[in-house]
């Protein structure tokens, strides 16, 4: 698949970002109602790979992809961008109810900046190398700056510097995997990127689900169907990643998800609300993100080196 020009990529990875808003509310809420909050993440997941088993039989691209993937000789570790996913997944299960969702958020973010700026300064991203630009870090850190904002007047909770840095890691783990998944979709195609994702994921859901106990006695699994969509949204949350890294790099991929999922739990919070409280932090982070994401994508300009003037001679030549 051929990127998109840059302002199509970013504004399917703002959709993608309000259907991560929807999906954290979905599966904590499943989670909450099982019994365990790993189980919102099991399911999530384990709905994610029906679709993707259905796309194997539905989607010649995908099964396409994935036999161009067996002969690209891509390197190991270019297909476990799926734990970064499940990393963030499981952190925010245990890191949330100690630090409080604002801490948590603006420490994950902060994590996700430096993580975009080094993985594009590395070039593990199909878009190639980026260059580490003043308008590059000023983007980075409006975007801190903008999730900062939006978090005013959250609840905080223990500050511990360990789980803050766990967090951190967190958001390190999710830019690494929108670079790797980004190299597996370019080696194959944008499905048989989201097929390696999910079936690399899953299966380390599912070790921590049991490491925790989530299957020592039945869950208690609610009768609500919504609650059960968190899988199509993430197949949907990981493909306008994928659209987004090939088109304009893991950074700025990364600060329009968050312009997505600030704008996303605004609208969601006033449909739950039906409007009541002081929305303008979120409203004001999310202008402010988009900012960010115009600033990072500024080119630094090159000088244009113009020659001298020559000046002819008498008899017509040119001199100097």
């Amino acid at each position: 698949m051929r990127s998109l020009p840059a302002p199509a990529a970013l504004s399917v990875v703002v959709l993608g970002g309000v259907a991560s808003a929807a999906q954290g509310l979905v599966n904590s809420e499943l989670g909450e109602r099982a019994g365990n909050p790993v189980l919102g993440a099991v399911v999530n997941n384990v709905g994610g790979c029906l679709l993707v088993l259905v796309g194997l039989f539905a989607l010649p691209s995908m099964r396409a992809g994935l036999a161009v993937l067996r002969r690209s000789r891509l390197p190991w570790w270019s297909y476990l961008g799926g734990l970064g996913g499940a990393a963030i997944v499981v952190i925010g299960t245990y890191v949330v109810p100690v630090l409080g969702v604002a801490v948590f958020t603006i420490a994950q973010v902060a994590g996700g900046s430096l993580g975009g700026l080094a993985v594009d300064r590395a070039g593990l991203a199909p878009v190639g190398r980026l260059p580490l630009t003043g308008p590059r870090v000023a983007g980075a850190l409006l975007g801190v700056a903008a999730v900062t904002l939006a978090q005013l007047g959250r609840p905080v909770g223990d500050l511990a510097v360990g789980l803050v840095l766990l967090a951190v890691v967190g958001g390190l783990a999710v830019a690494l995997q929108s670079a790797l998944n980004g190299r597996v979709s370019a080696a194959g195609t944008t499905a048989a990127g989201i097929a390696v994702n999910f079936a690399v994921s899953t299966p380390a859901i599912l070790v921590v689900a049991a490491l925790a106990g989530a299957f020592a006695a039945w869950p208690r699994w609610p009768g609500q169907w919504w609650l059960y969509g968190g899988g199509l949204l993430g197949v949907g949350i990981v493909l306008s990643l994928l659209v987004g890294v090939r088109a304009v790099g893991v950074l700025r991929t990364g600060l329009a998800l968050v312009a997505g999922q600030l704008g996303g739990a605004l609208v969601l919070d006033l449909a739950v609300s039906g409007g009541a409280g002081a929305h303008w932090p979120v409203l004001s982070g999310a202008g402010l993100t988009v900012v960010a994401v115009l600033v990072a994508g500024v080119r630094r300009r090159t000088p244009v080196r113009v020659a001298p003037e020559r000046e002819p001679e008498p008899d017509g030549r040119l001199v100097g």
